[in-house]
């Protein structure tokens, strides 16, 4: 996973410009509108810093309980307000290993923060847990001029329907890198604008309705 970070990291910061007219050019690819529920921001992070290639590994099995705690703990310590959080099986692809590598995460809803706060929480969790970055979400406008990426959330995705997809797709692979399920099926996938086609095509591979997928608009960052 922390390959695919670094790999993607330094293919934003080579597509501003195709950022900007992927805001611009997206409106094809709208699904249904994101719920009223959306939380100010998400942190999507680990206690995990090993590299599993065996999805039968039994790390895979534990449910993040003491991480969960601590992490709402640090949230509200420095300002914000904690929202629930979800389990996720995540799947990534290795470019070093070539192969799938499988992690064990939680993604936390962060209300009342703003870009600083966010990043500094975010900061904070990735050196106290030893993690080589941390993905935050805020959630934005499509227009807002801070929109830098989709967040793509869809029923009826399971972990080794997601792991057969991604071996399956070249270019899903190199350009997304992975993506995550929740324990209920729920797809869970973050993208750049720019990669927003790659990022339909693909899940359309999953076998995911679109009208039924949920995108949400915001800036992603990956805080190491």
């Amino acid at each position: 996973m922390n390959n695919v970070i670094l790999r993607r990291r330094s293919r934003i910061l080579a597509t501003v410009a195709a950022l900007t007219l992927g805001v611009a050019g997206a409106g094809s690819a709208q699904a249904s509108p994101p719920a009223q529920g959306c939380p100010t921001a998400e942190i999507f992070a680990t206690d995990n810093t090993a590299i599993i290639t065996d999805p039968a590994d039994s790390r895979l099995k534990t449910r993040l309980t003491r991480f969960d705690h601590e992490v709402r703990e640090i949230i509200r310590a420095n300002g914000a307000r904690p929202g629930p959080s979800t389990l996720l099986d995540g799947v990534f692809w290795s470019g070093d290993l070539k192969k799938a590598t499988y992690e064990r995460s939680r993604e936390f809803d962060v209300n009342e923060v703003g870009r600083e706060g966010l990043h500094h929480i975010a900061d904070i969790i990735t050196k106290q847990y030893h993690q080589e970055s941390v993905l935050t979400f805020r959630c934005l406008p499509r227009t807002s001029p801070d929109t830098d990426a989709v967040e793509i959330q869809a029923p009826g995705v399971s972990r080794t329907r997601l792991h057969d997809a991604l071996l399956a797709d070249a270019e899903a692979r190199d350009r997304l890198g992975g993506g995550s399920v929740a324990l209920d099926g729920r797809l869970v996938l973050i993208a750049p604008i720019a990669d927003l086609p790659v990022a339909q095509r693909f899940t359309a591979e999953l076998g995911v309705d679109w009208n039924r997928a949920e995108v949400r608009y915001g800036d992603e960052e990956f805080v190491s």
